[in-house]
């Protein structure tokens, strides 16, 4: 396995670069011919910082799988929206660009995040071809389409049942406008373009209604996107892996139960992006 960090610059940023590592699994003595899909993973942090659980210990499940992954350090407050959008679509437009020197499918590049981590993943689902997400950066709509979206008890709502200190980090002084609340209230924004989607999500989860995600799969069913989710009964926020790999402080965030979505997305990838095939 070979890593290789690149830096993601776009218009609007107030702090240094994002960053994109890639970890990229070396096919010399195993499928030279095979071209993996790739998952660009953002942790998740309220959009002020980014989750350490929500990081390697993700990327290594999908390596396992036999994906390529990157992860992704976007940028969070003081910077506002749309600033982490425009780096992970140029993220999304790098890897495609590469994909050939990067051994990876152009076709298979998935986006997975938690928490806000999740809206940001979302967001790009959804305005992938609006303007405000291509066009800063030059760049075309399917330059930046994401092929797949994986979200873990993501933040998706800017109404009653969102995550409201994740919208004011996000927003700024805008964050009591309502164009742009209306614009981050992402189950508002889905299209028939949106890419299918694995969304998992728990019950009981006291930070992120688990709201946020029903109003995003309703969504889904309104316009026809094809997506699957998983509601567990019980589990705090923030669950990560849900195994004591990434428990946490007194092991709050150890739900063996809510484990159970690694295998499930393993399915999910297997069927639409053929991770474990031969196949070139």
């Amino acid at each position: 396995m070979r890593l290789e960090q690149f830096s993601i610059e776009v218009p609007g940023q107030q702090t240094g670069p994002a960053v994109l590592t890639l970890y990229q699994i070396d096919n010399i003595n195993v499928a030279p011919e095979k071209k993996r899909p790739l998952v660009i993973i953002c942790g998740g942090g309220g959009y002020s910082r980014i989750s350490e659980r929500e990081k390697e210990p993700i990327l290594l499940r999908f390596l396992a799988m036999g994906c390529s992954a990157c992860l992704l350090e976007y940028s969070v407050a003081p910077n506002r929206f749309p600033t982490s959008l425009l780096e992970l679509a140029s993220a999304v437009a790098l890897a495609r660009k590469n994909s050939s020197q990067w051994n990876i499918d152009p076709d298979k590049i998935v986006t997975c995040g938690f928490s806000a981590g999740g809206h940001l993943a979302a967001s790009l689902g959804v305005f992938w071809n609006r303007e405000l997400a291509y066009g800063p950066l030059g760049l075309k709509p399917e330059d930046i389409r994401p092929n797949g979206q994986i979200l873990g008890y993501p933040v998706i709502s800017s109404g009653p049942k969102g995550h409201r200190r994740s919208i004011c980090e996000l927003l700024g002084e805008k964050a009591d406008d309502p164009e742009a609340l209306e614009l981050v209230s992402l189950e508002k924004q889905v299209t028939a373009d949106t890419p299918k989607t694995f969304l998992w999500h728990t019950r009981t989860d006291q930070t992120v209604p688990v709201e946020n995600s029903l109003l995003l799969a309703q969504a889904f069913v309104e316009q026809g996107v094809e997506f699957e989710l998983h509601i567990y009964p019980m589990g705090v926020h923030g669950l990560s892996l849900s195994t004591a790999e990434t428990a946490g402080e007194n092991e709050r965030h150890f739900e063996p139960y809510c484990s159970t979505w690694v295998d499930m997305v393993k399915a999910w990838m297997e069927q639409n992006f053929q991770c474990l095939s031969m196949k070139k």
